[in-house]
């Protein structure tokens, strides 16, 4: 058989009658009920003007304080392909009746469109990066055929955009879905339809705005309301919200998979060690099976997150290799474990200072496991820049007071506290030095992330030093990280 004969002779895909643009003007129209000026084809969906290159669609969409039509011109002259708008601009657009609602109507399309396996992920802590996780197992397996939500696009507008954006031809589709109050993840859930949805853990994060643990379980829970028929739930069996979760998944009449280090757990830890050159080497029972793995990422909280990735590639007809792969490769994300080397004098003399940046988010239940993972850290000293941690409401004082106790576990040499809501927690540790006759942790508590670059500065960081920023994003701890970060080896 020649190479030609080898070529038409190639497997059928309906996939391969598909367009290979994203969207063309016929398409938008039909999505948004809109009309189209002009013929045009897209290759990605935009709604920031800055972000938008050659070949985008943007959409200039209306929010309290800003009209995306006052951008419109912009877009274009990065090389925008066309707009949508409501009303008649210069240049390829579709014109709607609400910007907002016709990117909602596309994402309802893209999803109808699309004969894929869906991965909805949420949880209080972790739903970021065991996305990441699974979307790289499942794009390596499905060689390229996969697509995510980029960053942490988990909102009203960051999971329609991330809908629009998934081609016709994909065979995975992995959206995170973030919430801060009740029914927000029920009306997300149901734009993305998932086929698998995975709650990663549940911690008091947004605890002013629900009110309890409890509340923010169910709240978790809605993701299962937009489960599609035959779909799964994947749900943390070390939870203490667990009973609670699978009864809310159970009325639904969802199958549900636990995973975790409990003896009933279908997917069950049943051993963790310190892999070599950090991170760890995991051995787990799937019910009919054992797998052993390594994850890249540190920490205790990533054993626990392997085994969620590993019941949801399972589950969604994954490669179970794929995803042992993509767990050993997986590299910190920016602001969510980030580990960035320093160039640094004096210290240990290695000419070397580590930078974890973890400026991205910060809850109590986040707050207590990278403060456990810096203390087993290789560091000749410890510092950790710790922002506030944001929307626990009533509850905040007690648990940023809380963290007095990991933070002396760590072995932390010196800390910065960052924001008002830090007093608390300043106090506390103001009691231990006072207790300890003055041999407590040494700290200082500043206001801005600026005042926490110039006493970090003033203190200095050495070579062998552990550098962890951790914070509220709100706080803003990026600015500490870039300030650390002009160092970079």
């Amino acid at each position: 058989m020649n190479a030609q004969t080898k070529i038409m002779a190639w497997p059928a895909d309906p996939s391969d009658l598909l367009e290979l643009a994203l969207w063309d003007a016929v398409a938008i129209a039909r999505a948004t009920g809109g009309v189209a000026v002009g013929e045009f084809q897209v290759s990605g969906v935009e709604i920031d003007s800055r972000d938008v290159v050659p070949g985008d669609l943007f959409f200039a969409l209306k929010g309290e304080a800003m009209d995306g039509h006052r951008f419109v011109e912009a877009a274009f002259a990065k090389g925008a392909a066309a707009v949508v708008v409501d009303r008649p601009v210069d240049g390829p657009h579709v014109l709607v009746n609400d910007t907002n609602a016709a990117l909602i109507k596309l994402a309802k399309a893209a999803r109808q469109r699309a004969d894929a396996t869906i991965i909805g992920v949420t949880g209080s802590v972790g739903k970021t990066g065991v996305k990441e996780a699974i979307f790289a197992a499942l794009d390596r397996s499905s060689r390229g055929a996969a697509h995510r939500s980029v960053k942490s696009y988990n909102n009203h507008v960051g999971v329609p955009l991330s809908l629009t954006r998934m081609a016709a031809r994909s065979k995975f589709g992995v959206f995170e879905m973030g919430m801060n109050h009740a029914g927000e993840i029920s009306a997300l859930t149901a734009q993305v339809r998932p086929n698998v949805a995975v709650i990663t853990t549940i911690a008091p994060a947004h605890i002013e705005n629900l009110g309890s643990e409890e509340a923010i379980a169910d709240a978790k829970a809605e993701i299962f309301e937009g489960l599609e028929p035959g779909g799964t739930a994947i749900i943390p069996a070390d939870s203490p919200h667990y009973a609670r979760i699978k009864a809310a998944a159970d009325q639904l009449g969802v199958a549900t998979i636990s995973f975790g280090r409990r003896a009933d757990a279908d997917v069950r830890l049943l051993d963790a060690v310190p892999a070599p050159g950090g991170g760890s080497l995991v051995t787990a029972d799937l019910g009919d099976r054992k797998v052993c793995y390594t994850v890249a990422e540190p920490g205790e909280h990533w054993i626990a997150n392997s085994l969620a990735v590993m019941a949801a590639v399972r589950a969604a007809g994954g490669d179970l290799g794929a995803a042992g792969l993509a767990l050993a490769e997986m590299e910190g994300l920016k602001g969510r474990g980030q580990r960035i080397t320093l160039a640094a004098k004096g210290g240990d003399g290695s000419g070397r200072a580590l930078l974890i940046d973890e400026s991205y988010n910060a809850n109590p239940a986040s707050m207590r496991a990278t403060l456990t993972q810096l203390g087993v850290t290789h560091a000749k000293r410890r510092i950790a820049v710790l922002g506030a941690m944001k929307e626990l409401g009533e509850h905040g004082p007690a648990y940023h007071a809380a963290l007095a106790g990991p933070i002396a576990a760590s072995g932390a040499d010196y800390v910065v506290l960052v924001g008002a809501e830090m007093q608390a927690l300043a106090d506390e540790m103001g009691k231990d030095a006072a207790s300890a006759l003055g041999k407590g942790t040494r700290f200082a508590h500043c206001g801005t992330a600026a005042e926490a670059v110039k006493v970090l500065g003033a203190y200095g960081v050495a070579g062998g030093d552990a550098v962890l920023v951790k914070g509220s994003n709100s706080v803003g701890l990026g600015a500490v990280v870039a300030a650390l970060a002009q160092n970079k080896e």
